[in-house]
Formats: structure tokens, sequence, C-alpha cells
């Protein structure tokens, strides 16, 4: 039993450091351009993020949103993942100039110095936006989710990796995370000040208190209402972005849309979920949720 559990733990922390270390830790010592070239390669693996890329098709299969070709969106989708992880490692290593070299920006940063809500979603391959905004003179306080859940207990290499990667962005963006479950005083007086925070909207809201429903491709969904009330009541400026990932060549886009202030959490939660079923219409699996999509969607 003893030898069964400790083989058992072996085999998943050797996958960890395999998908979340080695192979996308190349990119910090590979030149780009053959970097991708072999993770277009590594992407034909099916082993590579096997479970839950696996999983993600047929969650996305089960709302038709897999397409015909399932080898090329698996394959897509083991791609936007390997990337995603491979950018925590190029950004310590490469400055502002790798990613003008590699990044096609639409739109622009409001004035920095003001207090703005910035938005994403878990779509594409994100970094980099973060790096741009950094280099644009913004500091958002990044919102992050507390580390300690089940997924992370016997997983020694992904915690110390998720770790290391919320470091990252902190240093990147130039201001301390704050932990919305154990912090949201802070949520709050962060916005009372003025200062700029930053937030992932796309999440399943079977954790939280307050929670509404939306449409989505659609589809019923409920998310997190919190964030949403807080930019409405305060009246803080809402910017959209996103940074995607071109799978041919391997640069990156950045696209800026402000959205500005408003008045209703039911008209902000139209526009930016609107935004993302987009997204997600433009390119399926360059969602990162899919394996989770249970837990987003309404059971019908």
């Amino acid at each position: 039993m003893v030898l069964t559990r400790f083989f058992s733990r072996l085999r998943i922390e050797s996958r960890d450091a395999m998908e979340l270390v080695v192979l996308p830790g190349l990119a910090a010592i590979l030149p780009w351009s053959l970097c991708f070239s072999v993770f277009r390669g590594l992407a034909h693996l099916r082993w590579l993020y096997g479970e839950a890329c696996d999983e993600a098709l047929a969650q996305a299969r089960s709302r038709g949103w897999a397409g015909a070709d399932e080898p090329r969106w698996l394959w897509t989708r083991r791609l936007v993942t390997l990337v995603d992880h491979a950018d925590h490692y190029i950004g310590l290593w490469r400055g502002d100039a790798w990613m003008r070299r590699h990044m096609r920006v639409d739109g622009e940063w409001p004035t920095a110095g003001q207090g703005v809500l910035l938005i994403t979603f878990h779509w594409g391959a994100g970094y980099w936006g973060l790096r741009h905004a950094a280099a644009n003179g913004l500091q958002p306080h990044a919102l992050v989710a507390t580390l300690g859940s089940a997924a992370f207990q016997g997983r020694s290499v992904m915690s110390w990796y998720a770790r290391a990667r919320n470091a990252n962005v902190a240093r990147t963006l130039g201001s301390p995370n704050i932990d919305v479950a154990l912090h949201l005083k802070k949520v709050i007086k962060a916005l009372r000040d003025k200062h700029s925070l930053l937030g992932v909207m796309d999440v399943p809201a079977d954790e939280v208190k307050a929670a509404m429903p939306i449409e989505l491709l659609g589809m019923q969904a409920s998310v997190p209402r919190g964030l949403m009330r807080l930019a409405v009541d305060h009246e803080v400026p809402i910017v959209l972005y996103i940074t995607g990932l071109e799978t041919r060549r391997g640069s990156r886009f950045l696209r800026i849309k402000r959205l500005g202030v408003y008045t209703s959490v039911e008209s902000l939660s139209k526009t930016v979920f609107g935004e993302l079923e987009r997204l997600i219409e433009e390119d399926p699996p360059a969602w990162h949720f899919w394996a989770i999509a249970g837990r987003f969607f309404r059971s019908s």
C-alpha cells in the first residue's frame, strides 16, 4: 500500500514536472522560432496535458463546440496550454524588446495614474497582456484565487508552479496580488483609493456567495457577481483586453477595448460575456475552461 501510494505520487509529480516546467521551460533557452516549431510537434502527443485536454474535448463536444476536426481541436488545445505555461518562463528571461518583436497590439491603454478595472478571460495566452500594460505605466493589483484548494493537495510541483506564476504576475505588474477570498476589504479599499485592479471574469460561481445568471453560447451559465457590482457601485472605468496566440507562427496579439463606466451590473455582464462569446466563437479550443465547463454552465 505504501509503495503503491509512493509510485502513484511519483507518477503525478513527474508528469507535472514535465508539463509545467521541463517542456515549457524550453522557451527560456531556445530561440522562439525554433522553440515554437518544437512546441507544434509536441502538441501532437496525446499524453501531453492528456486528461485535461480529453475532458475539455468531451465537454466541448457535448455542447456542440468541438467541430468536425477533433484531432485539430485537441492539437490547438494542447499548443495553447503549452505556450501559456511557456510564457511564464519567457517573461522571466526576456525583456520588453522580445514582446515588441512578437506581439501585435490593437487599441490603447488608458493614461496611467487613474483607477481602472482591467478585465480579461481564461482564453489564449495572457501573460504578455500584463507585460504590455505594465510597460505603459499601469500597475493594477491582480485579483487571484486561493491556492490551498484540493486540486493542489499531494502535488508539490503544481503548487510550486502556481505560487511562482502568481509571484511573477505581481513582479510584472509592480503591485502585490490580492486574494479575493481572503482580502475582500483590500479590493474595496483599492477601488476607493482609485487604484487599478485586474480580474479574470470567466470563473465558476460555485465557490462564491454572490452569483448571477448569464447566457453564453446559447446556454445558461452562472458567474460571480461581486467584482461587477463593485465596479458599478464605485463608478470604475473598465478596460477589457485579451491576448491570443497565432498558431502558425507563434506570434501574439493583444486587443484592448475601453468599455467605460457602467451604471448597471446587468448591462455590464451582457457586454463582458458577449465579448467572451465572440472569442470562443473565434477560436473554441483557446478557452482554457472547457475541462470544467460542468461547473460553469447550468445543467439543462
